[in-house]
């Protein structure tokens, strides 16, 4: 487009090659690398672009500008080349592109899936932007971003939606269709943005390929996922601050034990691949993953008004309890397991940890210095206590917090001893919305509030069973609402004097285009824990 403000591309001697990029013929210019070939002026069959684009992990005066250049997404490849691809980016302050404050160069690398993150630096706080990739001569669609108010800023309000869950073949995204109408901030993805499972010919919609264990498996998978022009409208729509469950690389796995009692190597290597899948497809900063690590929990400051940490509870936590084989996610049947506490006393194994020592330090450090008002745990479960076992006796789930009661138990009560402020968990994982108050003892009449929580339904995999789950309710009683038969979100919105949040619902996700709702709406005010139904 005549509007981008493009360097001119090569400074140094040039030979004329020809190259094939998504199954079309070019004639380029390429310049050797110390490592590879770089294609500087390709041109595509097809758009490559398909898969849109995306921002993410907003600062003061930063922030990240994700694409991935595929023209035939659903080969493990995406239909490029080995080569590298030059691929500039603008970023401007106005939607027509015209002011553009920043523009660069980087290059999207075959070792990387051709995927693009840009890290731009130098904006202004607290203010909107709007952004475009051009390669060869296609252009990206323009994308809209923001970035954070700086830490000592006092802004008045903070609007922002939660989602997780999104399996493909279970239902549209029409969900994201109307949040990416909503006049929010920022998303948060808190986890499961793809499910790993083969596919099934009695749903909605169909996976593309079979369970993905490599790199061109996940690939795939998550191309078919981006392509999907709802979810492509949310990403270009707002900035999103991503974290992961355990369906992005297989069920239940807790660190290096898979749920099928894979060999931990073996895992491991998978586990690479799907980390690496993960990176490719998100805008997140770098490092870049290291085989089968990659720190994905940070913390972001909204000036003094709101602090989130975004938590990992998957590559390091330990192994889920009792299941009877030793290392390995959950049972052999199939994930976590309902255990009777009278049958697993190794659920109370003070030693035991669902985010690693490491990050739970850190953790507990940050919210202790934290001078913000509201002070938020964006992370992937209910985080309450749900007795599973009505009447006498008690039985919890092992693959959540509940598996993990320790854990769970010394950050609510540093929560009280420390008197943080606002203490608010956002969730999801259990396809359902949940409302709770959090106590350091969720079975002491006496033991206080100390956080509230709020749990988002999923945006299209099927709820739990909504009469078995209602059944709990009366030996729970801190839980003050439940709703699994619905798909959506959750809209938050923040002030000085409250926070609320807006259930967010869709008619059905069977078929596209369906309308929005608001289910509950529940308010926390400030300095008094605990939701109250508006």
């Amino acid at each position: 487009m005549e509007h981008l403000h493009l360097k001119r591309l090569l400074s140094t001697r040039i030979r004329r090659r020809g190259f094939l990029i998504g199954g079309g013929a070019l004639t380029g210019l390429a310049i050797s690398s110390q490592w590879q070939r770089v294609i500087a002026q390709p041109k595509f069959s097809d758009n490559p672009f398909k898969l849109g684009v995306a921002s993410g992990d907003p600062l003061p005066d930063s922030v990240v500008l994700w694409t991935r250049l595929a023209p035939e997404p659903l080969k493990g490849n995406g239909g490029m080349p080995s080569q590298r691809v030059p691929v500039q980016w603008q970023i401007a302050t106005d939607e027509n592109m015209s002011k553009v404050v920043r523009s660069g160069e980087t290059t999207a690398e075959p070792e990387l899936g051709h995927s693009v993150h840009a890290e731009v630096g130098g904006l202004e706080p607290d203010r909107w932007y709007w952004y475009q990739f051009k390669a060869g001569n296609e252009s990206s669609p323009v994308g809209r971003t923001r970035t954070f108010p700086a830490p000592r800023d006092r802004p008045d309000s903070l609007a922002f939606a939660f989602a997780s869950c999104q399996h493909y073949e279970q239902g549209y995204y029409t969900a994201y269709q109307h949040m990416a109408e909503e006049d929010l901030d920022l998303v948060f993805h808190l986890g499961d943005y793809i499910y790993e499972g083969d596919p099934s010919n009695d749903r909605p919609r169909q996976h593309a390929n079979s369970e993905p264990v490599d790199i061109e498996g996940y690939r795939i998978r998550y191309a078919q996922y981006k392509t999907d022009p709802n979810l492509k409208a949310a990403h270009a729509a707002f900035p999103f601050i991503c974290t992961w469950d355990d369906h992005e690389v297989d069920n239940d796995y807790a660190d290096e034990n898979s749920q099928d009692f894979t060999d931990p190597d073996q895992f491991l290597r998978r586990r690479a691949a799907a980390y690496q899948a993960y990176y490719e497809h998100l805008p997140l900063r770098t490092p870049k993953p290291q085989g089968p690590e990659l720190q994905l929990y940070r913390r972001f400051t909204f000036g003094d008004l709101a602090e989130f940490s975004v938590l990992d509870t998957r590559q390091y936590r330990s192994d889920q309890a009792c299941d009877g084989q030793g290392s390995g996610g959950g049972e052999p049947a199939g994930g976590g397991q309902v255990v009777n506490v009278d049958d697993c006393q190794e659920l109370f194994d003070p030693n035991r940890t669902l985010l690693g020592d490491r990050q739970e330090r850190w953790l507990l450090d940050g919210l202790g210095r934290s001078r913000a008002q509201w002070n938020v745990l964006a992370q992937q479960y209910l985080v309450a206590a749900l007795d599973e076992e009505p009447g006498s006796g008690r039985a919890f789930w092992t693959d959540d917090w509940d598996g993990y009661p320790p854990a769970r138990s010394r950050i609510l009560s540093f929560l009280q001893e420390r008197q943080i402020s606002n203490p608010v968990t956002i969730g999801g994982d259990i396809h359902s919305f949940w409302v709770s108050d959090l106590k350091p003892d969720f079975f002491d009449s006496n033991s206080p509030v100390v956080a509230s929580e709020f749990v988002g339904t999923s945006i299209s995999t099927n709820g739990v069973p909504y009469e078995e789950f209602s059944s709990y309710l009366p030996d729970n009683p801190h839980i003050k609402f439940f709703e699994s038969r619905q798909r959506g979100y959750v809209r938050c919105t923040v002030d000085r004097q409250r926070w609320t949040s807006d259930l967010r619902v869709v008619d059905t996700v069977e078929q596209p285009n369906a309308s929005i709702r608001t289910l509950r709406t529940y308010v926390v005010e400030n300095g008094q824990p605990g939701a109250q139904r508006a």
